[in-house]
């Protein structure tokens, strides 16, 4: 009988008892995506790798950043802030009463041209404190509307400014109710300067994001005027400083392109501007610019641009320095490669 016992002990307990519970393995299948073998670049970064890397940069961005710089210093730029000067000493006292009032608002400035400028000359306009990034602001407007005139009534995203006397406002919402109305005229030696206005708006704005039968309608007909009227007869398509104005910005200060200066204007050249100082920037403490600028190769000026590349170039350059300076003075031993683990195990099994 003890014989038996243990063959009958081993029987119980062998491998062949089907009746066993199997344990659940929650270990993924194996392939090399999964377990990131696959073959990869694995640099190991000697000192002389980081210093080189370092030179590398530094060698590349400072040319860069210099010719960056150079570029934007040869734009001749002329900024008159003209916001306060425009309004009567009398009146400086409640400037918000002055410029909803009904008074003539002309105003003339003289511009002293500090250097050559050829052309074209580009005239703008530069608001400050005026956030157009605002959600409610930005939301303000119908896209189908501005397109098609089928979809006239699609003013549900314009309020508050979606309809005027029942009847809906096209282009209706914030944006194109609040369209910038200062309008400037230049002469020069008393002759009359022409501002080219066309051409002067993104050319996929006016063939693909403005109709060219979509006209105004019982715009500005509300009780509170916002800003410039338009014209019934023209179509958006070619009103472009509606279609500038309502590329709205991301910033509280910027400015838009209101025309263009086609002719050469002379160092010393007096230039005179005949301005209507209309828009109301006062209520929210803005400030109005009138800025003529020409253009490089790089575009305006912008002096941030080079000075980002001299920054991070200057940095690398000193670091790829104080790297060498350790490096000489004080080295450090390698160790042996062949002991990481993707060399003591390639296939990674």
């Amino acid at each position: 009988m003890n014989s038996n016992d243990p063959s009958s002990s081993s029987g119980a307990a062998g491998p062949t008892d089907s009746s066993a519970p199997r344990r659940n393995s929650k270990r993924p299948k194996y392939s090399r995506f999964t377990q990131q073998e696959l073959p990869a670049c694995k640099p190991i970064l000697t000192p002389r790798w980081v210093i080189s890397a370092f030179m590398l940069v530094s060698i590349v961005f400072i040319p860069i950043g210099v010719v960056s710089l150079f570029a934007s210093r040869d734009v001749v730029e002329i900024i008159d802030r003209y916001d306060t000067d425009c309004i009567p000493p009398a009146s400086r006292s409640d400037k918000v009463e002055y410029i909803q009032s009904s008074v003539d608002k002309t105003c003339n400035r003289t511009l002293t041209v500090p250097k050559h400028m050829k052309q074209p000359i580009y005239v703008y306009y530069q608001l400050d404190n005026f956030y157009q990034n605002h959600r409610r602001y930005v939301k303000s407007r119908s896209d189908e509307q501005l397109k098609s005139p089928d979809s006239e009534n699609e003013t549900s995203t314009c309020k508050p400014e979606d309809t005027a006397n029942g009847l809906s406002i096209v282009p209706c919402g914030l944006i194109a109710w609040s369209l910038f109305n200062d309008t400037y005229s230049f002469s020069n030696n008393n002759q009359h300067l022409t501002v080219n206005k066309k051409g002067i708006s993104w050319k996929s704005d006016r063939e693909h994001k403005f109709g060219k039968d979509v006209y105004p309608k019982n715009f500005q007909s509300g009780t509170l005027i916002g800003g410039a009227n338009l014209s019934t007869s023209i179509p958006l398509s070619e009103h472009e400083d509606l279609i500038i104005w309502m590329r709205t910005a991301a910033l509280p200060t910027f400015s838009k392109l209101y025309g263009k200066i086609e002719v050469d204007l002379h160092e010393n050249d007096i230039i005179t501007v005949t301005l209507e100082n209309n828009y109301n920037t006062y209520s929210f403490n803005g400030k109005k610019k009138l800025v003529l600028s020409t253009t490089t190769w790089l575009g305006g000026k912008n002096d941030f641009l080079g000075i980002a590349y001299l920054t991070v170039g200057g940095l690398c350059f000193f670091l790829a320095m104080s790297f060498t300076i350790v490096y000489l003075v004080k080295p450090r031993r390698l160790g042996d490669p062949s002991y990481l683990s993707w060399n003591r195990n390639p296939g990674g099994r």
